[in-house]
């Protein structure tokens, strides 16, 4: 058995490494600061709090009751709301959530397609489909990436659904909650955001405010373009107390039980860090994924939203095909250490053959880069997949770019220390 906890370990090693010489692009990934990993791996990680503060389960939470009343302080003070509640353990059990809290079996919901950009929670074998609520699906603007808001309100007022989802995995645009709000109104239906992706884009004030613009909750995992730890949590802006009251219970003992008190400290760190540096961080990843979006398209890339100007967010979208599709692009930027994933596009049928991928920022500005290296990583996939140019060698040339990142930004303790992927395990033993 020592052996197989010596492979475990040396397996992850080498994982780590490998992404300390790639440039990740999953844009669904980020990188936690100093201050917020040290939480992750503290005492709290061995320790159990049912409930809220000053309601717990169990003995000896003072100290957590603490934290996490700072914890839901600051998440309330940086998205300017009245509820807040950190005990989902991921965006999905959020979404789990909010489905418990407003939606009962059988009840029509609207959302996007998977096609369109959905995440896998409304489909009928995620989350939606547990609960078993029925999707109503908006109608998309191909062109635009984003909701056909005349052909939509036809819809909604067609079926009437008693929810509506707005939330994408492949998000690119903001979403018209705000245009959409009054025909919510008008067909009783309450209005939902997850915001998973942007979670931080909306924080830093550089994307759109749904709990302003007519969505009563917010849910969201927090590891993304916020970079906090891997957790969940749900926001609101409502005098209804009875509402706050059914999140508040769906939550726990709803779909949680203890709500990994460890990376609830990581995530409070994680607010604070982004409420002083948030804005800035924002603005330079959208400017990253715009920069990066131009310079794939003037290397005769098909990357989506062109009439937009790519993307107002941290993800790019781009058809493949001519390449040789989603997952063959996906799986030759890998071996040239250039880390993506493949993506549903408009149009799409095979979730496992898609025609494009998604690239993001949040991890590449993380580390230090700006909109000169964004140019330098369309140029590295332009010599891959248009140029002929060998995998290892464009691998060799990815990691001497990514050496001169190895510092962390925007958080605090940022520079003491160069940011080591293989930190997260320690080093070898001696």
């Amino acid at each position: 058995m020592a052996q197989t906890v010596e492979r475990v370990r040396d397996a992850v090693r080498r994982h780590s490494a490998r992404f300390e010489r790639a440039i990740p692009l999953i844009a669904s990934e980020n990188l936690l600061s100093p201050y917020a990993k040290e939480l992750l791996v503290s005492d709290l990680h061995s320790r159990y709090a049912e409930g809220l503060p000053g309601e717990r389960y169990y003995e000896g939470n003072e100290q957590v009751d603490e934290v996490e009343t700072l914890c839901l302080d600051l998440a309330k003070r940086l998205f300017r709301c009245s509820f807040a509640d950190v005990r989902p353990i991921s965006g999905t059990v959020a979404n789990f959530a909010v489905l418990k809290a407003l939606a009962e079996p059988g009840d029509l919901v609207g959302t996007c397609r998977l096609a369109d950009g959905a995440h896998i929670s409304s489909a009928s074998f995620g989350a939606f489909g547990v609960r078993g609520v029925k999707p109503v699906y908006y109608a998309w603007d191909p062109e635009r990436m984003t909701i056909d808001v005349p052909r939509t309100k036809e819809i909604l007022r067609e079926v009437r659904p008693k929810l509506c989802l707005f939330g994408l995995s492949l998000f690119l645009f903001p979403l018209p909650v705000q245009e959409l709000s009054s025909t919510l109104e008008d067909v009783g239906a309450r209005g939902w955001y997850d915001a998973a992706h942007v979670l931080g884009l909306i924080a830093g004030g550089e994307f759109q405010d749904p709990l302003h613009e007519g969505c009563v909750v917010l849910s969201a995992s927090t590891h993304k373009t916020l970079p906090g730890p891997q957790h969940g949590i749900l926001l609101g802006n409502t005098e209804d107390p009875e509402l706050t009251k059914r999140l508040a219970s769906a939550a726990f003992p709803g779909v949680t039980s203890n709500h990994h008190l460890h990376s609830m400290a990581a995530l409070a760190v994680s607010l604070a860090e982004h409420l002083a540096f948030g804005r800035a961080y924002a603005r330079q990843v959208i400017a990253n994924a715009k920069a990066l979006g131009a310079a794939l398209h003037e290397r005769s890339f098909d990357v989506l939203g062109e009439k937009l100007g790519f993307t107002a967010s941290h993800a790019l979208a781009v058809r493949v095909t001519t390449e040789g599709g989603g997952e063959e692009v996906a799986r030759r930027l890998a071996a040239a250490g250039i880390i993506a994933n493949k993506n549903l596009l408009p149009g799409d049928t095979s979730p496992k053959r898609p025609g494009g991928i998604r690239l993001g920022t949040p991890e590449v500005t993380r580390v230090g880069m700006t909109e000169k290296e964004m140019v330098r990583v369309a140029e590295l996939m332009d010599d891959l997949l248009h140029r002929g140019k060998r995998p290892e060698s464009v691998a060799a040339d990815a990691a001497t770019l990514k050496s001169g990142f190895t510092g962390l930004r925007y958080c605090f303790a940022a520079g003491e220390a160069a940011y080591r992927y293989y930190d997260l395990v320690g080093h070898p033993p001696p």
